[in-house]
């Protein structure tokens, strides 16, 4: 029987480097370990007739790494599942079944404990280990009772992990199916000037076919949750490209970029493709950005499509770092600041301030979330140039949002779409 590639490395195997990034089970086997003075603790899952080794503490250098499998009958494990050998053991040389396994006589092994790792409904997961070179007739039951407790609190972990694991599962899934389904479809919410109060523009929204149980922000989320967002963001991208067509030839089209998106080299090709003019890049965050550098370099490319925004301009630091790094032409007043300036001279003062801080970058500026009359007289009488909001519009489907545009339908006539069932392009 050839020894195991663990059993092979153990007889070269020098001092430890310097430790490493850890999870909570690594950090388990380090206190169990150290608490018991042995040189190896590991976690090892059974798969088929095999063990799979899923982490490894040892002051020894190895190069045996999580993921490394042997099969069960090299094992101590198997033998102590199935009783045949004790889960304590001060001397594996003095058992005739333990010399048979190769990594005794390689290592050697000389004092070992085994706890055997469940799941809640009693199935076996794997097994919790730790052994030593030397003998050890010192330790005793409560050293085996600690090694359980340890392993208990290392069973609670990877079940966490697997129920974790689970529910990501479901939710690539899930944004998958939604993106091989054609999701999400595209909404538009038209863009008005303050100063003649006609349509100039719209923003693309995107909506999924939940959106009664689920808003679409979760969708977003989840999807940059698991590593999805950018491929979930441009297929909205896409759809709104396609969207954009509705929206009359003189009116500018809004889409959500977030800055991975930006980052991601796959944004270009798309708009290329689309060969639509008076695009607007909005750009959302959904994370800090890392590299303001790299995202202007990013944008600058992108700009031969279109014009940069930046959302929620005034709602806080990182709109603020975006327009002084990323050279913006036009700002979106977050509606944080819109909601009753006609009653706040503080939020008029600041809206006034940020008027003028648009005007010496040569930047327009469009209020969100314009719901009142009141909120849109002082906003045109600050000198804010678009507003987007209830009052003048709800997201519409294309038709509609088209004829809405185009001035040949009232606005009562627009479906009704509640605020939680739309979810901008990106993140804003």
């Amino acid at each position: 029987m050839s020894a195991s590639p663990l059993a092979e490395f153990l007889s070269t195997a020098d001092v430890a480097s310097g430790p490493q990034g850890r999870s909570q089970i690594d950090a388990i086997l380090e206190a169990v370990r150290l608490h018991l003075g042995m040189e190896i603790a590991y976690t090892s899952r059974y798969v088929g007739d095999e063990r799979e080794f899923t982490h490894i503490s040892s002051d020894l250098q190895l190069p045996a790494a999580p993921g490394d499998r042997e099969p069960l009958e090299q094992s101590f494990c198997y033998y102590v599942l199935q009783g045949r050998l004790p889960e304590l053991i001060h001397d594996a040389r003095q058992y005739e079944l333990a010399a048979s396994v190769p990594i005794v006589n390689a290592l050697p092994v000389g004092a070992h404990l085994n706890v055997p790792l469940r799941y809640k409904d009693g199935s076996i997961y794997g097994s919790f280990c730790c052994l030593s070179r030397a003998v050890d007739t010192t330790l005793t039951q409560r050293d085996l009772n600690t090694m359980r407790v340890f392993a208990d609190l290392a069973m609670e972990q990877i079940e966490r992990d697997r129920d974790a694991d689970a529910r990501r599962q479901v939710m690539i899934d899930r944004i998958q199916n939604a993106i091989d389904s054609g999701q999400p479809a595209i909404f538009l919410q038209p863009i008005h000037r303050l100063d003649t109060g006609r349509s100039a523009g719209c923003e693309a929204l995107a909506r999924f076919t939940d959106a009664s149980k689920r808003p679409p922000n979760e969708w977003f989320d989840e999807a940059f949750e698991v590593g999805m967002g950018t491929e979930l963001e441009l297929a909205a991208i896409r759809n709104a490209l396609a969207g954009a067509a509705y929206a009359p030839a003189d009116h500018y089209v809004s889409i959500n970029v977030s800055p991975e998106t930006a980052l991601s080299g796959k944004l270009g090709p798309m708009l290329e493709a689309a060969g639509r003019s008076n695009l607007v890049l909005e750009v959302t965050e959904h994370s800090g950005v890392e590299d303001y550098q790299a995202l202007r370099d990013a944008l600058l490319e992108l700009r031969r499509y279109g014009r940069i925004a930046i959302d929620d301009f005034g709602a806080g630091y990182s709109s603020l770092r975006h327009i002084i790094s990323l050279e913006p032409d036009i700002l979106k007043l977050d509606m944080s600041l819109v909601r009753g300036i006609h009653l706040d001279p503080a939020r008029r003062a600041l809206a006034s301030a940020m008027v003028g801080f648009a005007g010496r970058v040569n930047a327009s500026i469009v209020a969100e979330g314009v719901e009142l009359p009141e909120e849109n007289a002082v906003l045109r009488d600050l000198g804010v140039t678009y507003g987007q909001g209830y009052l003048f519009s709800r997201p519409m489907p294309l038709v509609a949002a088209q004829q809405h545009m185009l001035g040949v339908a009232a606005e009562a006539e627009a479906p009704l779409v509640r605020p939680g069932d739309i979810r901008r392009v990106a993140h804003g």
